[in-house]
Formats: structure tokens, sequence, C-alpha cells
């Protein structure tokens, strides 16, 4: 039985992550919220991250760090603190609960790290000059870290395009801008939670040990395809 922490496990891809991980594995939860489920392999702790201090846990297997936002406005729009905020969450966040927990990490079995970034980081889009720069931030984090935690510890990242969750509810919140989401697409589908969590999954997975360093588009065509 592995021990994977998940940092934002209450909603979202995190927790799909989460439940897809109970049965076989013991799970850390850390967000603000608990999630709506109990079980006896699963362990929460309520906190901000940003702001509170983490628990200490003795050896970790996996570090899943979820926490994510959606800002979209124009640059004019767009404050100075809506760019720090957003690097508050995505990067420093990211950062913060890296340097905590590497020394249980170098405990674990075959450790691994998961982080996430955007499809935006890589295909320019309107209106995402905030979370794009942020995202940018941590596929840097990847490729370094992927270098200097090298050969013990691999570190990848998971680039998704919109994803049905409570944090783009206010994107998808009608069946009409469902049905141009999905044609914006070239295979004419968005993302589901649980697909990304099999990808996250996966990324921390035994049989995925040649790979780190990496950021995997989950895109359904979006920045690879121009149809």
């Amino acid at each position: 039985m592995n021990k994977i922490v998940i940092i934002g496990g209450s909603k979202g891809i995190g927790n799909a992550i989460l439940l897809q991980q109970l049965e076989n594995n013991l799970v850390y939860n850390i967000s603000r919220t608990a999630p709506d489920i109990s079980h006896p392999n699963l362990v929460h702790f309520s906190i901000d991250v940003l702001k509170d201090a983490l628990p200490e846990i003795e050896s970790i297997d996996a570090l899943i760090y979820c926490p994510g936002s959606i800002n979209l406005k124009p640059i004019l729009s767009l404050t100075i603190d809506d760019f720090r905020n957003d690097f508050e969450i995505n990067v420093i966040g990211a950062v913060k609960v890296i340097q905590k927990y590497l020394p249980a990490l170098k405990k674990g079995r075959n450790p691994s790290i998961v982080l996430f970034s955007t499809v935006a980081a890589k295909l320019g889009m309107p209106f995402h000059a905030s979370i794009a720069t942020a995202k940018s931030g941590v596929e840097g984090l990847v490729k370094s870290l992927g270098a200097e935690l090298a050969p013990l510890i691999r570190i990848n990242a998971v680039a998704p395009t919109i994803t049905e969750t409570s944090l783009s509810a206010s994107i998808l919140r009608n069946d009409r801008m469902k049905e141009n989401m999905m044609e914006r697409h070239p295979m004419k589908n968005y993302l589901k939670s649980e697909e990304v969590a099999h990808m996250a999954n996966y990324l921390i997975s035994e049989n995925a040990g040649s790979i780190s360093g990496q950021v995997f588009q989950m895109d359904y065509g979006l920045v690879s395809f121009k149809l």
C-alpha cells in the first residue's frame, strides 16, 4: 500500500484522483474543505496550503498538487494582484509543498510528483495571460526539478484542456456552451475529471518509471491538430 499525498483532493480533478486511489492506497488529502467521503484509507487535513503550516508526514510515495485557477480577463482588466494570486496558487503553493515533503519523498518507494499545467501554456489563447504565465512557471519547475531530483524522484505535469469541474462551471454553464466547446476541439470533446485522474495515476505508477521532467498535453487535439 503506497502513501499518496494529494493537495486539493476535495473537488474536481483532485477528488477524481483521490477516489481512484483510495481502495488500494493510503491517501492523505490536504485542502481547505474535506472530501464528501469517508474511508479507512483516507486521512484529511483541513489546511490552506498558502497560509497554514503543513502537517508532518513520515514517508510519501507520491505527491500530487492539484490547486489551480481560471482567471480569464483581457490584459487591461487584469491587475497585478491577479497575476500575483495566480502565481501564488499555481507555483508558490507547489514549491512550498515540494520543499516541505522532499525529505519524506526521499524515504518513499519509487517516489514521484505530479503537477498541473494547461494547454494555454503552449497555445496562445485570448484572455489567458495571467494563468498561462503561472502555468508556464509550473512547466519550468517540472523541467528543472526533473533534472535536479534524478534519479531518485520523478516529477511530471499534466496539461489539460478545459475539464468539466466546479472550477470551469461558468465556462460550461449550459448545453450550448458545452457544444461550442466540443466544436473547438478537433476530436469533438472536452475532458472529464476522471480522464485526467487516470493520467495522473499512471504517472505516479511503476509503469511510468522511465518518465520524468515531462509535460503531457490532454487536449483532444486542440494544440496538436489544425483541421
